[in-house]
């Protein structure tokens, strides 16, 4: 009894001194934002996105972007929804989201640290696992992002924690079946979260013997958890999947499923590799030790024959080749790696499960060295976000607020940007991208012709525009009269450098 009572204080401790630890980071990139922004923003226009659903969601608009229009337009509906929740309770702001942000980058670290402790790590190295997490780069700029991505790395850590209680093999059926429940549910959220993370479901299945119950729990379960948002898509898209996935994909299974083609080689050879080296690139800037220290970690795990650990594990090898594979858009590397962080529990995870217990200098002064060289790499990154801050203030959120109050309340915008501007704007919005306007999806494949062609087939007021990425449309003085525009000096992050707001004075293109 009152060994467990110190192991306890111990563990509350230890998950305390993670909490601490990861406000060093957070300050450091919150600081740059002052000194480089002015003011606090989100680091991406997509976070603005999520808010907007979510106020719309807590006004009783549904799942919509335009009120009343129903509409699959979020690849993470469960940090959408989180957001609803808090907007109920607290209001729509930008400190909400910032604020579930940090709690579950918190959330991620601390059960990172159980999660190797679990996996056998000892103490130390537990520890020394969730702090790396923790004064890891991205995900100090996923919790401050306004995004779903600290919220899908804490999902995994809990499933690979849920993982390690899980031990079907000579347990009772009735423990063995809650324990595989436990894990093929928090995998099935974290895919809600990120649906790269989907992968984890079947790697979680096959690290342990599989017998019929534990084949229909991680089938049942991730299958009723997918299953309305999938009806949802179905019924507002037509697809599956939701129409942000359908917008950008143009390759891979997904985008063959959607009628494009291209050369075999392209899909099987030359976009595998590429997706391989940049996450490589990508592991090595977050902390240069990386992509070394798990494929040895893996080596070591498997000649230990710990399956599994091992299984798990090879999902840092089978991410990028899936994404690349299946539904390629961006890189690993995209945003910080948005599409791959939530990987960053299992890698830690692997890392201190295979470093030597019988060696505990050894360990230490291994964990010592990866802890230091972990914080030089946060300088560049907190500036990379505090840029990426000021270009979405200076131009999506300015125009935002333009338009509020230089249209009137009825205006329909045709946008190719559409986070800030709708959620302050709040006027109605044709999306020209399709990601929540999957109407123009076909229009968009035949290119800016067919954009054109929708254009002057729904006739909007306005045109918000980067005129780069529409040069044909930019050129058309006979249709489009200029009001506004912005032009950013250090362009980070936004999709081109001038972003122009025009009149539409007559809708034949």
């Amino acid at each position: 009894m009152r060994r467990g009572l110190v192991d306890g204080r111990v563990g509350v401790l230890a998950d305390l001194i993670v909490v601490l630890a990861a406000v060093l980071p957070l300050i450091w990139f919150l600081v740059r934002e002052h000194q480089i922004a002015g003011a606090p923003g989100f680091p991406l226009d997509d976070s603005w996105i999520h808010l907007h659903f979510a106020r719309n969601l807590a006004e009783g608009a549904g799942f919509s972007y335009n009120p009343g229009v129903p509409v699959a337009g979020s690849t993470a509906p469960l940090w959408t929804l989180l957001l609803a929740a808090g907007v109920l309770i607290a209001g729509s702001s930008l400190a909400l989201a910032k604020a579930l942000g940090v709690a579950s980058t918190v959330a991620a670290g601390v059960l990172t640290r159980r999660a190797a402790l679990a996996w056998g790590a000892t103490p130390l190295t537990a520890l020394a696992a969730g702090i790396a997490l923790v004064w890891s780069g991205p995900l100090t700029w996923g919790a401050l992002s306004g995004m779903e991505v600290s919220l899908a790395a804490a999902l995994v850590a809990g499933a690979l924690l849920a993982h390690a209680a899980d031990r079907p093999q000579g347990d009772a059926p009735g423990p063995a079946l809650i324990g595989a429940s436990r894990t093929a549910l928090l995998a099935a959220l974290a895919t809600l979260a990120r649906p790269e993370a989907i992968l984890l479901v079947p790697a979680l299945l096959l690290a342990k013997r599989v017998d019929l119950r534990r084949l229909l729990v991680f089938v049942t379960i991730p299958a009723l958890a997918l299953a309305p948002f999938v009806a949802f898509c179905m019924t507002t898209v037509g697809r599956p999947l939701p129409a942000t996935a359908a917008a950008k994909v143009q390759g891979g299974l997904v985008g063959w499923l959607a009628g494009f083609s291209e050369p075999a080689r392209t899909t099987f050879v030359e976009r595998p590799w590429t997706f391989l080296r940049d996450w490589v690139v990508w592991l090595a800037a977050t902390h240069w030790l990386l992509p070394v220290a798990c494929a040895a970690a893996l080596l070591v795990l498997a000649w230990q024959r710990r399956r599994a650990l091992v299984v798990p594990g090879l999902l840092l090898l089978a991410h990028p080749l899936a994404m690349a594979l299946l539904a390629p858009y961006r890189g690993p590397e995209f945003q910080e790696g948005r599409y791959s962080l939530h990987l960053l529990p299992i890698a830690l995870v692997l890392l201190a499960a295979a470093l030597p217990r019988t060696l505990p200098r050894t360990a230490a002064a291994l964990v010592v060295i990866y802890l230091v060289l972990a914080l030089p790499a946060l300088q560049p990154a907190a500036t990379r976000y505090a840029w990426a801050v000021q270009n979405i203030n200076a131009m999506q959120v300015h125009l935002g607020h333009w338009l509020d109050r230089e249209l009137p309340r009825d205006s329909r915008v045709a946008v190719n940007d559409i986070g800030a501007i709708a959620y302050f704007s709040r006027r109605e919005i044709v999306d020209l991208m399709g990601l929540v306007t999957p109407a123009i999806i076909p229009y968009r494949r035949e290119g800016e012709g067919g954009v054109m062609r929708y254009l002057a087939e729904t006739c909007p007021d306005h045109v918000v525009i980067f005129p780069a990425w529409f040069p044909r449309l930019a050129a058309r003085d006979d249709l489009l009269e200029t009001r506004y525009r912005v032009r950013l000096e250090h362009n980070e992050v936004s999709g081109a450098d001038e972003m122009v707001v025009y009149r539409l004075k007559r809708c034949a293109v």
